[in-house]
């Protein structure tokens, strides 16, 4: 389908001719002039009919979805949506290494914009260049304020917002290292409440936030403070009701938004810990102290980590209790490790954006995190963000759509999934993938859980990557693909190699310890290099290059443990020296009591590679 842009004003034709790029694959290959009207309260209605397209929208996002929705069938066709959430974005993380660049929050922008969201938020620590502040993003790849500009002013052209997530309290943990900041450091990673120094810093922060961004609205974050009041302050002032701490501190901030012009909003997680003795989802308690949530002031309820719908109407409920500003943070998972999850993030995203619509919550944000490394795409995610806008609206998109926008079947986008074993089972997500690839082939933490994998699991998986790859090289989100195949060649000799190799030395076996030694590790390090090879493109392709010297050490340290494994079951069967480490009894994974591999989670790199002190 296209449509014809000649007669179009200024405010329609960047969005039409963004969806033109993607409708190439529409099966309806008529081209039609479009009669658009924004006099809808929300969501759109459409009439497709002897080469006219008329669309009625409230907003420009809903207009690209309108035209995204008439391109999924050919001949005439009438239909309508209409949307539950007045605010709904996605809100991408910034701050743990990988910063992408323009390009790719452009192409973000250019496909979020097609599925009906209003708003792009950054989520930003310490990644924002501060003219006072030099140190500040120093040597992570911290955008300039002329690249918030320009990233803003394309985003107006599509009718979305650009927004800014940052912190004003806890989560300064890269800053800490510099002693000049020490000074407003409370404890952690928290800043230390009524010391000048802190609202000097914060001031200059807001404002250069504020100078960049076009949006009016910031979430301040304040989330996860764990340990506020406990640090320096105590040392300072003594012992004091927390709530009074944080409500001191949530004043000030809130005055510094307003002197810079910004509308802020906070995660609400603080206002439940203090309450409930540091617990945050709790349903069914009350709030022992008076809660007062200040005047105007949004609170968010974040949660991801459940597909029960009752859960988050409790919560909600709850919330509604502080405030009648409550919104809501999803979750389109890609933050623990080198796989999404997709098929989790829509079963939770289901039953958490009904909730909102049940509590008339109007105001939803999807949040892509990226812990401990962000080593996910930035686009592993498109299946949970295009289920959850399906969500906001009332009708639903067919998954035709979705391949006309990535050129990719649904069902091929989700072999992403699979990376990690399991990932078809409801309410379940694991990150075997990560932590079976770093897991040390002697020392061996992980082996209990892989002797729980299905024989040539990554195999099958590797052989219907390769499938699709020949059959989407056109699309420009094949890379995906070709990453997470590399990664399944590794595991399918890495994820039991420890098992194999204490197999052999228990049984003194030294025909399959040599065979070990001088073949399948090599073959490994030669999949690994490959692996290495695609990952870095992939970085490359969609972030800054900071941070990626981090993957390098950590991928580059896994080789080198390969290679002296090697050595020493050589030196083993050679010399007949005992190898320590496979001397010592084996006791099956005890990081967590819960060790079943269809929902073990464990995304710390530092704790996966060994039980030592690292850093």
């Amino acid at each position: 389908m296209k449509i014809k842009t000649s007669d179009l004003s200024h405010m329609l034709k960047p969005i039409v001719e963004n969806a033109n790029f993607f409708l190439q694959d529409s099966p309806d290959e008529c081209e039609y002039m479009l009669v658009a009207c924004q006099n809808k309260n929300s969501g759109y209605s459409l009439y497709k009919k002897d080469g006219v397209l008329s669309i009625e929208y409230a907003k420009l996002p809903d207009l690209g979805r309108a035209i995204l929705s008439a391109a999924q069938a050919a001949g005439n066709l009438e239909y309508e949506e209409k949307k539950y959430f007045g605010d709904f974005g996605y809100m991408l993380d910034c701050s743990r290494n990988a910063v992408p660049t323009l390009g790719t929050l452009k192409k973000l922008i250019s496909l979020l914009s097609l599925l009906g969201y209003d708003f792009l938020g950054l989520y930003i620590e310490d990644t924002i260049k501060v003219s006072e502040e030099p140190y500040l993003g120093y040597m992570r790849g911290a955008f300039t304020p002329a690249e918030i500009k320009e990233i803003s002013a394309f985003a107006a052209e599509y009718g979305m917002e650009i927004r800014p997530y940052v912190q004003s309290l806890a989560h300064f943990n890269q800053i800490k290292r510099y002693e000049e900041y020490q000074k407003l450091i409370d404890t952690d990673d928290i800043l230390l409440v009524d010391s000048e120094r802190t609202y000097e810093f914060l001031d200059r922060y807001l404002r250069t936030i504020a100078e960049c961004f076009s949006s009016e609205k910031i979430n301040i974050g304040m989330d996860e403070a764990h340990m506020v009041g406990l640090g320096k302050y105590l040392d300072f002032h003594g012992y004091k009701n927390r709530f009074s701490i944080m409500s001191t501190h949530l004043e000030r901030v809130t005055k510094l938004c307003k002197k810079h012009g910004m509308q802020p909003q906070i995660w609400s997680d603080m206002f439940f810990r203090l309450a409930f003795g540091g617990q945050y989802y709790e349903t069914d308690k009350n709030f022992k102290e008076k809660v007062i949530v200040p005047e105007g002031l949004e609170i968010v309820y974040w949660d991801y980590y459940s597909c029960d719908e009752k859960r988050y109407d409790k919560m909600l409920k709850q919330h509604l209790q502080l405030t009648d500003k409550v919104g809501f943070a999803g979750g389109a998972w890609k933050w623990t490790g080198f796989a999404p999850h997709n098929q989790y993030s829509m079963e939770s995203g289901e039953a958490a954006l009904n909730a909102c619509r049940k509590n008339h919550v109007d105001s939803v944000v999807i949040t892509g995190w990226g812990d401990n490394g962000a080593e996910a795409s930035q686009f592993s995610n498109l299946p949970a963000l295009f289920a959850d806008a399906n969500c906001a609206y009332e009708s639903k998109m067919t998954n035709l759509a979705f391949r006309i926008l990535t050129g990719i079947k649904w069902e091929e986008f989700m072999l992403l999934d699979c990376t990690n074993p399991f990932s078809d089972v409801s309410g379940k997500h694991n990150n075997a993938s990560k932590y079976f690839l770093y897991n040390d082939p002697l020392i061996g933490t992980f082996d209990s859980v892989a002797e729980q994998l299905e024989k040539n699991y990554f195999k099958n998986i590797s052989k219907q990557m390769e499938g699709c790859i020949d059959l989407r090289k056109k699309s420009d989100f094949i890379y995906l693909l070709e990453t997470q195949k590399a990664l399944c060649d590794v595991l399918q000799q890495k994820a039991d190699l420890g098992i194999r190799i204490r197999k052999a030395y228990k049984e003194k076996d030294m025909a399959a310890l040599n065979g070990i030694a001088q073949s399948d590790i090599q073959q490994i390090i030669e999949e690994l290099d490959t692996f290495y090879d695609m990952f870095r493109k992939q970085w490359y392709f969609e972030n800054k290059t900071f941070g990626f010297e981090v993957q390098s050490q950590r991928i580059g340290g896994l080789k080198q443990r390969l290679k002296e494994t090697a050595d020493r079951i050589k030196d083993c069967v050679n010399n007949t020296n005992p190898v320590a480490e496979l001397e010592e009894a084996y006791l099956p994974f005890h990081y967590f009591e819960d060790g079943q591999l269809e929902s073990l989670n464990y995304n710390l790199w530092s704790d996966i590679v060994s039980p030592a002190v690292i850093g």
